[in-house]
């Protein structure tokens, strides 16, 4: 008699209570909004989500990695196989005359700002009101008030099919909010990466912060959302383009395209990830036909979509 074993057996056997089974992964997004894992792994570390993910590759098992979940959509129908929650949080900062800080990729990217003010270091203001994870941020070269992480980013470091190796924001291939990860140009996971900082005083950064935090309290929209859902076309604004289309303030079931910003889709609580998907749908057709404009999303559409219907 031939015994089978079933892919999550492996799971278990070689990393025990980590794997859970069946998880809601709405509480892991910042829009609150999303179906089941069938499995969720947590990592704590650059090492462990290295680990983690040569055993997935090696057991050819499906896997999707979140961090912050800021700029993605999961599907109400939930995500199979395998989503690996990246917690490796590790951070070291490097003094001198051109200091730098090296951190793992499952850094919540605002909160190292905020870290890098309490120490007098700036070049990383710009960051103080991006959601999401480092990991994320150097995946689709996150940026806000101009700056951005190719002009900060010194190396990444990447799990590829040849092992773990340092790329710089050259070899990266950046472009706005876009990389050789995010055009799949090289399947690589971001394990760390170090930002050149410079030195400054913890009055003159924070002040800069306030500033930068300040205008985004009075620009963008409270609320659970996944930030920006399109690219800023070139020469022109998302946001603008969703407003002169008369859409602000459209709401399907309990998603709306706020009234504040355009280019924000807000969940009123227990929104469905189809009633957002139809919300995108409508905006693209929209935009379309007045203005003759075609929007990319910058948010990603993650799990099973194709025969998902809104009810």
């Amino acid at each position: 008699m031939v015994v089978m074993t079933r892919p999550v057996d492996i799971l278990y056997a070689k990393l025990g209570d980590k794997v859970k089974e069946n998880i809601s992964l709405a509480p892991y997004t910042s829009a609150r909004i999303g179906g089941p894992a069938d499995i969720l792994i947590t990592a704590e570390s650059a090492d462990e989500l290295a680990r983690i993910i040569k055993l997935l590759q090696k057991q050819e098992i499906d896997y999707l990695i979140l961090g912050g979940g800021s700029n993605v959509l999961v599907s109400d129908k939930g995500v199979r196989g395998v989503v690996v929650l990246n917690r490796a949080k590790g951070v070291r900062f490097h003094n001198g005359d051109q200091p730098s800080v090296t951190v793992e990729s499952g850094v919540v990217f605002s909160n190292l700002a905020n870290r890098c003010a309490a120490k007098g270091f700036a070049r990383l203001e710009w960051a103080a009101t991006v959601p999401g994870t480092i990991g994320g941020a150097v995946y689709g070269n996150a940026g806000a008030f101009g700056g951005d992480v190719a002009g900060n980013l010194i190396w990444t470091e990447l799990l590829t099919e040849n092992g773990r190796e340092k790329f710089t924001a050259e070899q990266m291939g950046y472009g706005y909010r876009t990389s050789i990860l995010k055009r799949s140009e090289l399947d690589g996971i971001v394990l760390c990466a170090e930002l050149r900082l410079q030195n400054s005083t913890k009055e003159a950064v924070s002040t800069t912060i306030e500033q930068f935090s300040a205008h985004r309290k009075t620009t963008q929209p409270p609320g659970a959302s996944m930030g920006s859902m399109f690219k800023n076309p070139n020469g022109d604004y998302a946001g603008k383009l969703i407003e002169a289309a008369g859409l602000k303030g459209t709401r399907i079931g309990n998603a709306e395209i706020s009234p504040l910003h355009g280019n924000f889709f807000i969940n009123h609580d227990n929104t469905k990830a189809a009633d957002i998907r139809a919300l995108i749908e409508l905006v693209i057709k929209t935009v379309k036909e007045k203005q003759g404009v075609d929007l990319e999303l910058e948010v990603e559409l993650v799990g099973e979509w194709q025969s998902e219907t809104r009810e």
